[in-house]
C-alpha cells in the first residue's frame, strides 16, 4: 500500500515539506512545498526547469518533474515541522534515466536480477570552518597529530551531538563520533543499509551538518582538500553483497582468505580493474586531486591512496579488508555525489563478478613508505582532466551507466575543467611573473 503524504502530514504535524534531487554536480536542488499541496505534488511531481540546474538540457526542454519517494520521507529533527523528500525525475511520462538516482535505482535492479543485494556503509568526513573565511573554526585545535583529541571534541559538543541526536531520532543507527586526522575535521558514523537508502541518508546528512554547523555561527564543509597541509576529507565506502532477501552475506566465508568468499574479491577485481575511469565519480572536482596525490600532512600522514592497490587491515591502500565479509574503498571524497559513488561501487562489482576478475596480490606493504618499489601497480589519475578523459573512453562505464550518461557527465567535467584553466592562481602569478 503506497505512503499518503498528506495523511503523513497531518499525523505528523508536518507542515512543510522540501521534494529534493541531487543533480550530476552533486548540489541538492528543491521546492519548498506547503503541505495543503504535498497530495497533488505526490501525484504530479514538482516542476523544475532542469537547464537551471547541474544537468544536461537546456533552456528549450520541457519542464521536468521530481516526484517524491514517499519512503525516504524524513522529518527535520531541528525543525519538526519540515519533511524532507528524495526525489526521482521525469519529463514528458517517462524517467530521466541519466539523473543521479536512476543511475542507481538501475543498477540496484540489474544487481538484484542477477541474485545480489548491495548493502553499504559511508564515512563522511567534514571540516568545521569559519563562517566568513577558510580557516578552522576552533583556534585552540591547532595540535600536529589532532586525530581523536578529546578536548577538541568535546569543544564541538553542541554541534556534534545536535548532529547525532538528529540521526538517533531518525532510527540510523549511529554508533560513534570523533575528531579526525585533521583540525577542524570530525566524522560520525552510521548503521549500514540497502544502497539507496544508504545514499538517501548520505545526500540528506550532508544537509543536516551544514544547517546545524549554520545555526551553531559556523560552516560545515565536505571539500576534498580544504587546505594544503592537512588531511582531505574522504567518504570511504563499506561494501558488501547479500542474497535478495537480506538474509546472507554472500561476501562472507569462514574458509575465505581473511573471511571473505571468491565473489567479494571477484568484485575488488572490478573495482581495481575499473578504478581509473570511476576516479571520475568518486573524486569529481579539480580539488579532489590535491587529496588522493597529496604531499604528506601536518599529521604524518594524507591517509588517501594514490595507488590502485587492496590489501587487509592496512589503510595506506585503495581497498582495505577491515573484517570479514565487507571490504572498504578508500578512494571517494568529500566531493563525491551520494548516488552516483553508490553506483560506481555496485557497476564495479558486477563487472567484476560478470568477467571474473582476479584482483591480482594482496599487498600487506605500507605504502606511503614502500609503494614506490612495487611494480606494476597502476596509478590514479594526477588530475580531473585524465579521469575525465578515461571515464568517456571506458567501455565499462558506457556499458555500466550509458552513453548518454556518460558523454553528460563528461561534458559537465569538461566545463568544470576550462573555467578552472581559466583562472589565474596566486602560485602562477608568484613563479611567472617574472619570467
Amino acid at each position: 500500500m503506497s505512503i499518503d503524504l498528506a495523511k503523513v502530514a497531518r499525523d505528523k504535524r508536518i507542515e512543510y515539506f522540501l521534494i529534493s534531487f541531487v543533480d550530476m554536480a552533486g548540489t541538492s536542488r528543491a521546492k519548498l512545498v506547503p503541505a495543503s499541496a504535498i497530495a497533488i505534488m505526490q501525484k504530479n511531481g514538482a516542476g523544475f526547469a532542469g537547464f537551471a540546474t547541474h544537468l544536461d538540457m537546456t533552456p528549450a526542454d520541457p519542464d521536468m518533474f521530481a516526484m517524491p519517494d514517499a519512503e525516504s520521507l524524513v522529518q527535520l529533527p531541528w525543525k519538526p515541522e519540515l519533511g524532507w523528500l528524495a526525489a526521482d525525475l521525469w519529463m514528458e511520462g517517462k524517467p530521466i534515466l541519466t539523473t543521479p538516482r536512476l543511475v542507481l535505482k538501475r543498477l540496484i535492479a540489474q544487481a538484484l536480477k542477477a541474485g545480489y543485494r548491495q548493502k553499504s556503509g559511508v564515512e563522511c568526513e567534514f571540516m568545521l570552518i569559519q563562517r566568513d573565511q577558510m580557516a578552522v573554526s576552533d583556534p585552540f585545535d591547532a595540535a600536529k597529530k589532532p586525530c581523536y583529541d578529546q578536548q577538541a571534541l568535546m569543544r564541538r559538543y553542541d554541534v556534534i551531538r545536535a548532529i547525532c541526536d538528529g540521526m538517533q531520532r531518525l532510527g540510523w543507527g549511529p554508533y560513534q563520533n570523533d575528531h579526525e586526522d585533521a583540525n577542524g575535521q570530525f566524522e560520525m558514523n552510521w548503521e549500514y543499509a540497502d544502497a539507496l537508502v544508504t545514499a538517501d541518508r548520505h545526500t540528506f546528512f550532508k544537509f543536516m551538518v551544514k544547517s546545524i554547523a549554520e545555526q551553531q555561527g559556523l560552516r560545515a564543509t565536505f571539500m576534498p582538500k580544504p587546505f594544503m597541509s592537512l588531511t582531505g576529507n574522504g567518504c570511504h565506502v563499506h561494501m558488501s553483497l547479500w542474497n535478495p532477501t537480506a538474509k546472507r552475506n554472500l561476501f562472507e566465508d569462514p574458509k575465505g582468505e581473511l573471511g571473505l568468499a571468491a565473489l567479494a574479491y571477484k568484485a575488488i577485481g572490478g573495482l581495481v580493474a575499473n578504478a581509473e575511469p570511476l576516479a571520475a565519480l568518486f573524486n569529481p572536482t579539480v580539488n579532489s586531486y590535491k587529496r588522493i596525490n597529496a604531499p604528506v600532512t601536518l599529521s604524518g600522514a594524507t591517509w588517501s591512496p594514490n595507488t590502485v592497490t587492496y590489501s587487509g587491515n592496512n589503510r595506506t591502500h585503495m581497498i582495505r579488508i577491515p573484517e570479514p565479509g565487507r571490504f572498504e574503498l578508500r578512494l571517494p571524497d568529500g566531493a563525491a555525489n551520494p548516488y552516483l559513488l553508490q553506483a560506481g561501487v555496485l557497476a564495479a562489482a558486477l563487472d567484476g563478478i560478470g568477467q571474473n576478475r582476479d584482483p591480482g596480490k594482496r599487498l600487506d606493504v605500507n605504502m606511503y613508505e614502500e609503494g614506490h618499489r612495487i611494480k606494476g601497480a597502476k596509478r590514479l589519475p594526477l588530475n580531473l582532466l585524465d579521469a575525465v578523459r578515461v571515464f568517456e573512453k571506458s567501455q565499462f562505464a558506457r556499458q555500466a551507466f550509458g552513453d548518454a550518461f556518460v558523454e553528460s557527465y563528461a561534458k559537465l567535467k569538461h566545463q568544470d575543467w576550462k573555467s578552472y584553466m581559466a583562472a589565474l592562481s596566486p602560485w602562477e602569478l608568484q613563479q611567472t611573473v617574472d619570467c
